[in-house]
């Protein structure tokens, strides 16, 4: 795990106040989407699939900053489309930054270099870039040839800058162990802050459908990628709590926490999820308190079946991690069980 200090800190004081007020429901990352379009059609990705009229909408600085009070989650991730072909996207960062809030601007990197004079380098900003492989795989899964090259200079770029990086990546069917490892080594070897890893989970609007992991592939694949790490002593950074890391591997029996990551669009607030869309309501309030959560996730919807991605499962770990801080120690002490 990788995670700042200070990051840690407020994120674990935060969790404890809301404990302690009895607050069930609340989040920890709030999914903002200012847009959905984007420069790229990645395979496993379904915002593209929206008609010419909603990819021109974008929302504006004004609706982005009320939706993060409204929400009040502390740390802001920046997906979309591609956040920086919003022409207002620098303001919308420097607002969240005067703010305190830890921002993770999701990028696929290649207007970096156009765009990076609008940022200055803060402990609260992140650049996330998107890298799901090494050259041949990454440019297959986007759909476009030098993208990976084009990634990885803007992550030089930004670390010659003095800017935060961490990089973000999606497993499909047919990774194994092995060329997960060349993949990791790779990015280590950038000194990227962290690496965010994940399990394909299928989009009901993605062109591809075949290529998503179940719940089983995904425990085989990490138990796999770990075990390598622990024999080899691999120095990989993953921003990640050490429990999630430990649930990849079918080590926690966890369920999901839905509403821990909500999801604000120009449409308004998601229902139930990031990745499950049911219909939007219009407020914070509403998704929380008008939602009857028992009927998503694992045994209860067969969409959920074989989800174990971080925006549903992290907050879950983040919170047994504060909870049972004991835990979460022998795990990072004795290292994720791989078999068995």
């Amino acid at each position: 795990m990788s995670i700042p200090l200070i990051q840690q800190v407020r994120l674990g004081a935060y969790i404890t106040g809301n404990m302690l007020k009895r607050n069930q429901h609340f989040p920890l990352v709030l999914m903002l989407e200012p847009l959905f379009l984007c420069n790229l059609n990645c395979k496993g990705c379904g915002k593209t699939a929206y008609p010419p009229e909603i990819l021109k909408k974008r929302m504006s600085v004004e609706e982005c900053i009320n939706a993060v009070e409204e929400c009040g989650a502390p740390v802001v991730s920046i997906p979309g489309g591609e956040p920086l072909l919003h022409p207002e996207i620098h303001l919308i960062v420097n607002e969240l930054i005067k703010r305190k809030k830890f921002i993770y601007l999701c990028t696929n990197a290649l207007l970096v270099e156009k765009r990076i004079n609008q940022f200055s380098p803060s402990p609260y900003l992140t650049f996330n870039i998107h890298l799901d492989g090494l050259a041949e795989k990454h440019d297959a899964l986007v759909g476009a040839k030098g993208t990976f090259d084009s990634a990885v200079n803007a992550i030089k770029l930004l670390l010659n800058r003095g800017f935060r990086v961490t990089t973000n990546t999606t497993f499909f069917y047919g990774e194994t162990p092995e060329s997960a490892e060349k993949f990791l080594d790779f990015v280590t070897s950038l000194n990227v802050e962290a690496m965010t890893i994940s399990a394909g989970f299928s989009y009901e609007k993605a062109q591809d459908q075949e290529n998503f992991l179940t719940r089983q592939t995904t425990i085989e694949l990490f138990r796999g990628i770990f075990e390598i790490q622990k024999r080899k002593k691999k120095k990989w950074k993953f921003n990640h709590s050490i429990l999630y890391l430990d649930f990849l591997a079918g080590n926690q029996d966890y369920q999901c926490t839905p509403w821990g990551n909500p999801t604000r669009n120009m449409f308004g607030w998601q229902w139930p999820c990031y990745l499950l869309n049911d219909g939007y309501v219009p407020t914070y309030r509403d998704l929380i308190t008008k939602t009857d959560w028992s009927r998503f996730g694992r045994g209860n919807d067969p969409r959920c079946e074989n989800c174990m991605v971080h925006c549903g499962y992290e907050p879950t770990a983040v919170v047994d991690t504060v909870k049972h801080p004991w835990k979460a120690l022998s795990v990072t002490l004795t290292g994720i069980k791989t078999s068995g």
